[in-house]
């Protein structure tokens, strides 16, 4: 069974996709067509990847292998972070260490762009800036101090730490020891922003073909791009498609599967509570998360409801008594609310990596793959599509940067690779408990 059915069910209960209107679905791909570049994958990177190139005069054609936003970009928790997360970054560090800084800044670069395209395009989506990162226990707390500290020093990226004293101003929780407030980051809807950049993708001159999943790629001087009714014939090829590449056929791109692992995350959404309890909640109506490697993630919606999520799903199983059990992990934090009622619960999957870096490359000289993005693709994954525009446009000097990034598969091959990870992630679990 794949990943498509075991996610299916959880589809189906979205607060985001009860939370808008969809346009009519494009049509899907039924003929041989030509064209400059051909973009697999309809979420944030394929979208803003398909735009920027548009923009530069490309002939863009964007398979999607379902409806826009359908994976990601359409269901997680909305959370526009600067960075690549604390392993992510320790990597990039380890290996580049003279160039850390420019992976840095990219990532604040991305933020930027986000905004930029929202208000450039006019996307209703939301849009909320503030982060919360919060500590749960003293050592957890000095650990983000340091965290704090590294990035001033280094990167010149100011958080504002919140020791335990001023903690009850910021969270209406007693569950957290300490925090650190990012003023840059943010927040915001996640479905609504993706159909908003297909929306200007289009007006630019995309071709977007919806329900049309790629299935091989004819590789060499003119790859072909072949579908289960058409076919494009391009220049380039931007894989775009993260753990979903390989649902809809083994030829896409098989060397990439080894390298990212699919992490099941899901989400739960309260009935709407008063407006004013909803500001009392957290301080600026920011995101937030806890610190712990197994997080759970939260924030205030627009219209008054709490958006909570974790729960990761190491095996892609989808765990017994999902709202049940992310309920109690609510109240846990929030026991005001134990009385609201929980009509939405969902899921999906993201991509990791073995060192949790980004995973961007090329196979040969015209199939460029973006993947990896490890829990920070709102802002991020954007910055992908940005940056492998830029390469195609022969101003590759950014997008190299990662690609000397380096790798590893992950250990027991297709059939053993999930076991273990279940192990590992079971291991810090319990050291997260400590």
């Amino acid at each position: 069974m794949g990943i498509l059915d075991k996610e299916a069910v959880l589809t189906r209960n979205s607060y985001y996709e009860a939370d808008v209107t969809r346009p009519p679905a494009a049509p899907p791909l039924g003929e041989r067509i030509e064209a400059d570049v051909c973009v697999v994958g309809g979420g944030y990177a394929g979208l803003t990847a398909a735009l920027e190139l548009a923009q530069r005069g490309y002939r863009v054609a964007l398979l999607e292998a379902r409806r826009i936003g359908w994976g990601a970009s359409g269901r997680n928790g909305g959370q526009a972070l600067v960075g690549y997360g604390f392993a992510g970054l320790e990597a990039i560090e380890v290996q580049l260490p003279e160039d850390a800084r420019r992976a840095w800044d990219v990532s604040v670069e991305g933020l930027h762009l986000l905004r930029d395209l929202i208000a450039r395009h006019h996307i209703a989506c939301d849009y909320v800036t503030g982060h919360l990162s919060l500590a749960i226990g003293r050592h957890k707390a000095h650990a983000l101090e340091r965290w704090v500290q590294h990035v001033a020093q280094r990167y010149d990226y100011v958080l504002q730490p919140i020791a335990n004293a001023e903690l009850d101003a910021w969270i209406a929780s007693r569950h957290f020891y300490a925090g650190a407030y990012d003023a840059q980051s943010g927040h915001l809807h996640p479905l609504k922003y993706c159909l908003g950049l297909a929306a200007a993708a289009q007006q630019a001159g995309v071709q977007v073909y919806e329900n049309t999943a790629a299935v091989a790629i004819e590789r060499g001087a003119v790859p072909r791009v072949r579908t289960a009714q058409g076919e494009v014939t391009c220049r380039y090829v931007v894989l775009a498609g993260n753990v979903y590449l390989s649902e809809f056929g083994t030829h896409v791109a098989a060397e990439l599967a080894a390298r990212i692992m699919p992490v099941g995350t899901y989400i739960i959404t309260t009935a709407p509570m008063p407006p004013e309890q909803a500001e009392s909640l957290i301080r600026y109506r920011s995101a937030a998360f806890d610190t712990n490697l197994v997080l759970d993630y939260f924030r205030v919606t627009a219209d008054h409801r709490l958006l909570f999520g974790g729960g990761e799903s190491y095996s892609t199983a989808t765990p017994l008594n999902l709202k049940e059990r992310m309920r109690r992990r609510m109240v846990k934090i929030f026991p005001q609310l134990a009385d609201l009622e929980v009509p939405y619960v969902w899921g999906g999957f993201c991509d990791i990596t073995m060192n949790q870096a980004p995973d961007f490359g090329r196979l040969g000289h015209n199939v460029y793959y973006l993947q990896g993005f490890s829990g920070h693709g709102v802002a991020l994954a954007g910055m992908a599509g940005r940056l492998v525009a830029e390469a195609i446009a022969g101003q590759a000097e950014r997008y190299d940067l990662f690609t000397r990034l380096k790798h590893r598969a992950f250990p027991g091959g297709e059939l053993l690779r999930t076991p273990a990870l279940v192990l590992g992630m079971l291991y810090y679990r319990l050291r997260d408990l400590l």
